[in-house]
């Protein structure tokens, strides 16, 4: 979350309920395919929320009749906006990617509240789905949200969004242009071929090429509504959409940014050199909206990627008092906090106690539609999740992920959801001893799911041959399969863990014996030491008398 800048940038509508904090804290990353090891296309998306429930969105495959109008609820609050006109046919949707192998993320940026449009029919989650539902390719999607959002009005405040397809990615950067003032201005731009690109709750996009039909498309007012409303000045060439409408200051930099530094700093060794715009201290030192990575990414990489939490920087969570004696890189909130009436922070990683769900995304151009898709889905904290595979075919979700399975104030024995966060959590009271077992048991489920796509990717090519139907009832089988898999799997994990660490223990069988081996390791030496120097003498054990 922009906490900061958020939070002031959003009072004048927080209370209405249009827009509520739970959905400005996501992160996605964005990899062409010349940036990735099998020429696969890839996008991510954490869905950060304390607030919402992780689990696997399904939409099928619908045809309608003419004169059909789709219901539009708000993507977060479920309050009734408006009607829209309905295609006569529909693609299916799984979490958000469609049967053509095309993709979306998004992250709020919020940006200039008076641009709000609160009569606008179309807010942004819903503007996702009906854009999956209606586009065969990225270019499509962006074509098909300016046309949407201008014809029925933008509900939300500012977004960006990732698309891709299984040839191009594409960033998205959209804001509304006020109360009465139906549409949205918007700019996309194609990540070249070989580059890679992310964003953070704040809009990447500055200067941008007017006349590259082929990788850059905008709303024809971009400019003018910046200038009739004294955003901007200037020439046309000079415009920048993300200072226009979203100007930057410290907590967009440090709270934001510094998430996609992270990223591309852990795969370009040039990018030191900002190091000072992620800390928020030289705002005029602006990063790229892509690079080149020194080596090409794998699935798993990004993966990896999205678990980031600046280890190894000047930011590691990992490394300051705040990560207490166990090294737990993670932060509860509220983000910032006062001592003597002097304001702190809380870094912002990409990896964060409050994910929902996050998936990696990605399309192979090689493969048919229906088998070259593969959403990399998992549920909370994404440092300790499981990305399990399924296909963009698929027409059920596994139950352990499936939408009425729990909620946010309902448990379900049965919901992976629920299952994750009970490891995750417990992880957190000793993470430098519990993680390590249950990134141990990542590894090897994601590895074996890694290892087992070739065979399958073959072996539904082979059904296809017979029928395209038989090929996507095997993959729906296969994902279901691996879904319940991986929640039968944490559940397990989550019992052997309990057993092991409970009350501060760590406990292993003996051979022959029914007590266990018990250690003790305690606090680490430079903990005791700091608990020594703020006790003084008051738990100072007086040396034996002579």
């Amino acid at each position: 979350m922009a906490f900061w800048r958020i939070r002031l940038a959003l009072t004048g509508f927080v209370v209405s309920g249009l827009v509520s904090a739970q959905v400005l804290a996501c992160t996605n990353i964005l990899v062409s395919k010349g940036a990735s090891k099998d020429g696969s296309t890839m996008i991510t998306y954490a869905a950060d929320s304390h607030t919402r429930y992780g689990r696997l969105y399904f939409h099928p495959a619908a045809d309608y009749p003419e004169g059909t109008f789709v219901d539009i609820h708000d993507y977060g609050s479920g309050a009734y906006l408006g009607k829209v006109k309905q295609v006569t046919h529909t693609y299916s949707v799984v979490g958000f990617t469609n049967e053509h192998q095309v993709s979306m993320g998004e992250t709020t940026f919020g940006g200039r509240p008076e641009l709000v449009d609160t009569a606008g029919v179309i807010d942004y989650g819903s503007l996702m789905f009906l854009a999956l539902q209606r586009s065969r390719t990225a270019r499509e999607v962006i074509k098909t949200i300016g046309a949407l959002v201008a014809e029925y009005g933008y509900r939300s405040s500012g977004e960006s969004f990732s698309i891709s397809d299984p040839n191009e990615v594409w960033i998205m950067e959209l804001i509304g242009k006020g109360p009465g003032t139906k549409g949205a201005v918007w700019v996309a731009m194609r990540i070249p071929d070989g580059a890679i690109s992310g964003h953070a709750n704040h809009p990447r996009i500055m200067t941008f090429p007017l006349k590259d039909t082929m990788n850059c498309y905008y709303a024809p007012d971009v400019i003018s509504v910046a200038r009739a409303k004294g955003y901007s000045s200037g020439k046309d060439s000079e415009f920048s959409f993300s200072d226009a409408y979203a100007p930057l200051d410290f907590s967009a930099a440090r709270a934001c940014e510094a998430r996609i530094w992270s990223v591309f700093n852990r795969v370009n060794g040039s990018m030191g050199k900002y190091l000072d715009y992620a800390k928020g201290t030289n705002l005029h030192n602006r990063m790229p909206l892509w690079i080149r990575p020194d080596r090409k990414l794998s699935v798993h990489d990004v993966m990896e990627l999205m678990r980031d939490y600046f280890g190894g920087t000047d930011l590691d969570m990992s490394k300051d008092i705040g990560a207490g004696p166990y090294g737990c890189p993670y932060r509860w909130r509220p983000m910032t906090w006062k001592v003597d009436s002097v304001e702190y922070l809380n870094e912002r990683a990409i990896s964060t106690q409050q994910t929902a769900f996050s998936y990696v995304a990605q399309a192979r151009s090689w493969l048919p539609n229906h088998i070259g898709g593969v959403l990399w889905f998992g549920v909370d904290d994404t440092y300790h999740t499981v990305y399990t595979p399924m296909y963009c075919s698929i027409t059920a979700t596994p139950p352990a992920y499936s939408e009425g399975n729990g909620s946010m104030m309902e448990w379900s024995d049965d919901a992976a959801f629920w299952i994750f966060n009970q490891v995750s959590n417990f992880s957190y009271t000793r993470f430098n001893a519990i993680s390590p077992e249950v990134r141990a048991k990542q590894a090897e489920l994601e590895t074996k799911y890694l290892t087992l796509i070739p065979a399958i990717d073959n072996t539904a090519l082979e059904l296809t041959n017979s029928g395209k139907e038989k090929a996507v009832q095997f993959l729906t089988e296969f994902c279901t399969s691996m879904g319940q898999s991986t929640f039968a799997e944490w559940k397990a994990l989550y019992r052997y863990l309990f057993v092991k660490y409970m009350d501060g223990n760590i406990k292993t069988k003996v051979p022959g014996q029914l007590n266990p081996a018990v250690k003790q390791p305690g606090y680490s030496e430079e903990w005791k030491r700091m608990v020594a120097r703020e006790t003084g003498d008051k738990l100072k054990v007086p040396p034996p008398k002579k």
